[in-house]
């Protein structure tokens, strides 16, 4: 139904909204592009209800004759009915597909089983890549450890044999040393406490002191108690509580297992972290053969061990004759040979294996002992006979006395009571000393019966034993013991158990029990439809087992007009809805129908019965299978748009002038802008043969003129938008001259067009710079832009150093210091003159002040004589 759905929305998805108004006599006539209606429009929308993106019919009124223009209605309702019915159907089948139908193996289902299974793979990989790659492992030996992975990510493969449920990624196990079955924590920690249990409770007297061992539920090999899990690790047993990584093995951490093989070659598992049991070790060692005649040579450690197929030579137990069997491990093998050997005491000769060279014959030894009145007694034997075993002291039948006698002589009996213990184990033997056993004890006693309950006097020898039966419990504590006159110590239960087991399926097959039975032990293949793939789960869990995901391709005969199915994996229950084209031919247009398979289309059943009143409850809808007709044709036509800017397929139900929706485009007489309505239909007149020039529906430009103008101009274009340049700017600028002083107004076009020098003239108001130049005086030059030329060439005053000489010259001769005044001979004299005076002024003064120095001494000298 999905690609159903998605083949008719792309069916209609360009034509959407594509629809344009047309005159006509009546107003406008619609016909629908197929899909650009809302919900609840069917046929022809009034005029005026939709002023855009409506299309004409394929002919107007005007051009056509009334019989030909109903004709055309006629038919148009007939594909907007048949459009209608279809799609009310579709949706229908598209609610009772989501209710009723599950597509259990959709082409997306089996894209994300393959997807899956990708991921398995690489994970699968990824965990094997040490193994394959870095040590050249041989992928063989892998295999039982694999199987162990794959049942890993298989759902309902991996099966808690104590819960009969599955095991989930994100719940504690524990997984057990022996056989490697998985189990739930908090089911394994119960198994071990009840096992404990039972085995503890079947004497009163050393209940709860033994450690007794609890069994795996499965192997039954046994784990002390201090071995009860406690904590969840995972299988390599590094983390504790490993967090779920859905890219990892499930209860895996990530990291090399690191686990010692079995049997130990001092050598670590490679593989990252797994279940099951690790692989044979793929290290490289040099070893030798069995014989140690070999060169040593580079083998894997899992198979070090190698025969060179050599004689192995080695000298067998007989001393004869060496090994002839080829290199092998281990001793040599007993001598194959036979040979003719003396017994042990050299009597008798026979042919025997060489490989036992010692043995006995049955006579006896017959050879005279020490004291050269008896013989040896003893069969063949090896060695000296010994000493006569009636020699030395001996005791008489009591053991009471002791006497010295020749070994010819028998011991006497000493005349005393035997008093031996008889065989009642409390009365003694009565007799006196006697040769032989000692008879029966014959003494009445009062004897209890074993069970303790009667009493009766009968001779010791004869047991007691009452007819009262014992009513305890057996350990089972189902069954009563029934055993006469018992002891207490009541046998174990011989009767079968007979519980359903939790599989439903088969009885308990063991002996009367306490407790839980053992999981049920058989194994049940849950196959798919076609039987070619199976899982094995254990009894009981193929009613909740989801069948197995089947690669192979459904055999059912298709139940449309196809002759063949669409290719899809074999299923339970009833084929998904066919996919493939329809295929039809259509009858208006003669195109296949490229709809997809609509033969068995579920729709709802109207004219049921209604319910009489709110009291009774309604019923749920029925539907029914049925064929649909085909849906308009949806086969694309190339098709040009009114404004000729695209050539687009529109469906072959809805093919006629169309409007793009773009902007027209096309450009006015103004031909500075384009035509901005909606694609639409252009006339072409005499004097306008261009494919973009507007036509007489296209807009009229009553904007402005918008064209740029010259470089500096900031004044509009004071024409409507038109074609060619505009004219020359004749607007008045004010603009102030060089000097910052006078105003002058000039036309914009002059200035704008004017160059450099141009400009500068323009903008001179003919006046004397007012600008002062540094030497202090007005620059001379007319009105000028930049910097005033340093060219000064007004008269200044200059005298020589002594002031006397005075002249006038230029003021940049001056500055750039190429004039000077020198004194000459009159100025030096008087300069002479005056220095003359100056130093007899200086020393007079001196004189002046050295006299008073000497009048201030005499003064002192006196006032203080």
């Amino acid at each position: 139904m999905e690609a159903s759905r998605r083949q008719v929305a792309g069916g209609r998805g360009r034509s959407r909204g594509r629809a344009t108004a047309a005159p006509s006599g009546n107003g406008v006539h619609l016909r629908g592009a197929g899909g650009g209606r809302e919900k609840g429009s069917v046929g022809a929308v009034p005029s005026g209800t939709s002023p855009g993106g409506v299309a004409t019919t394929a002919a107007a009124g005007s051009r056509h004759s009334p019989a030909g223009s109903q004709a055309l209605q006629t038919t148009a309702a007939s594909e907007l009915m048949s459009q209608k019915k279809f799609e009310e159907i579709k949706k229908a089948n598209q609610a009772a597909a989501r209710k009723l139908v599950e597509e259990q193996f959709s082409s997306s289902s089996e894209e994300g089983d393959e997807d899956f299974e990708g991921k398995q793979g690489k994970i699968v990989a990824n965990t094997f890549i040490t193994y394959t790659t870095q040590t050249d492992g041989d992928t063989r030996e892998l295999e039982r450890t694999k199987q162990y992975v794959n049942e890993a990510f298989q759902a309902g493969a991996m099966t808690c044999l104590i819960c009969i449920a599955s095991v989930k990624r994100n719940q504690a196990v524990w997984s057990c040393s022996g056989c490697f079955c998985i189990f739930h924590m908090p089911c394994i920690q119960k198994w071990a406490k009840d096992s404990q249990f039972l085995v503890s409770s079947v004497t009163d007297d050393d209940f709860g002191k033994r450690d007794c061992p609890w069994p795996c539920p499965k192997c039954r090999f046994e784990y002390k108690r201090s071995e009860t899990p406690s904590r969840y690790y995972c299988y390599c047993g590094k983390v504790e509580d490993p967090p779920l990584d859905p890219w990892l093995v499930p209860h895996s951490c990530g990291q090399v297992c690191e686990r010692e093989f079995k049997p130990p070659c001092g050598h670590k598992c490679l593989l990252l972290c797994h279940p099951g049991p690790c692989p044979p070790c793929p290290k490289m060692v040099t070893t030798t053969c069995y014989c140690k005649k070999a060169k040593p040579i580079p083998r894997r450690c899992s198979a070090k061990e190698w025969s060179c197929q050599l004689p192995c030579g080695q000298k067998l137990l007989c001393g004869q004759h060496k090994c002839e069997n080829p290199c092998h491990a281990g001793s040599c093998q007993p001598c194959p040979r036979v040979s003719r050997q003396k017994c042990v005491c050299g009597k008798k000769v026979a042919e025997r294996s060489c490989a036992s060279p010692l043995w006995h014959c049955d006579q006896v030894c017959g050879k005279t002992l020490p004291c050269g009145n008896h013989t040896c007694e003893q069969v063949c034997h090896v060695g000296a006979c010994g000493e006569c075993p009636r020699s030395g002291k001996r005791f008489c039948p009591c053991q009471k006395s002791k006497f010295s006698l020749p070994c010819t002589e028998d011991v006497p009996t000493c005349g005393d009571s035997c008093d031996k213990v008889l065989e009642c184990g409390i009365h003694r033997c009565s007799q006196r000393c006697h040769r032989g056993p000692c008879e029966t004890c014959r003494q009445e006693v009062e004897k209890h019966c074993r069970c303790g309950k009667h009493t009766k006097r009968m001779p010791c020898h004869k047991p007691y034993l009452c007819e009262t039966k014992c009513v305890k419990m057996r350990d089972c504590q189902k069954h009563q013991c029934r055993r006469k006159c018992c002891p207490g110590n009541c046998p174990p239960c011989d009767q079968n158990c007979g519980r359903t087991l939790g599989c439903r399926n088969h009885k308990c097959p063991s002996v009367c029990h306490r407790g839980s039975c053992y999981p049920c032990p058989e194994t049940v293949d849950v196959k798919c439809n076609c039987g070619n793939t199976k899982v094995t789960v254990p009894c009981g869990r193929e009613r909740t087992t989801r069948p197995p995901k089947c690669k192979e391709q459904c055999s059912r005969p298709p139940t449309c007009h196809h002759t063949s199915q669409e290719k899809h994996r074999c299923h339970f229950g009833s084929c998904p809805p066919c996919h493939q084209p329809c295929q039809k031919v259509l009858e208006k247009c003669g195109h296949l129908c490229p709809a997809p398979c609509h033969d068995q289309a579920l729709i709802k059943q109207t004219g049921r019965h209604q319910p009489t009143g709110p009291w009774e409850q309604p019923s749920e809808p029925a539907f029914i299978q049925t064929a649909l007709p085909c849906p308009p044709c949806q086969v694309p036509i190339p098709m040009e748009c009114l404004g000729k800017h695209e050539v687009s397929p529109l469906p072959c139900h809805a093919v006629g002038p169309y409007s793009c929706k773009r902007v027209c485009g096309r450009i006015l007489d103004c031909e500075n802008h384009t035509c901005m309505k909606e694609c639409h239909k252009v006339t072409k007149t005499d004097g306008c043969t261009g494919k973009n020039k507007a036509g007489p529906e296209c807009l009229h430009c009553e904007e402005g003129c918008s064209k740029s103008r010259p470089l500096g101009c900031l004044h509009p274009c004071i024409l409507r938008c038109h074609p060619g340049e505009c004219p020359p700017c004749v607007q008045m600028l004010r603009i102030k001259c060089h000097c910052k002083i006078t105003s002058l107004y000039v036309e914009c076009r002059k200035i704008t067009t004017a160059d450099v020098n141009e400009k500068n003239l323009l903008s001179c108001c003919k006046n004397q710079c007012p600008k002062e130049l540094p030497c202090g005086h007005r620059c001379k030059e007319m009105c000028h832009p930049g910097e005033c030329p340093f060219n000064c060439n007004q008269k200044v005053k200059l005298r020589c150093p002594c002031k006397r000489i005075k002249k006038e010259l230029q003021c940049n001769k001056v500055r750039e210091n190429q004039v000077s005044i020198e004194c000459d001979t009159t100025c030096k004299e008087m300069k002479r003159r005056a220095s003359e005076i100056k130093e007899a002024e200086a020393k007079a003064a001196f004189e002046e002040e050295k006299r008073r120095q000497q009048v201030t001494e005499q003064n002192t000298q006196i006032y203080v004589s």
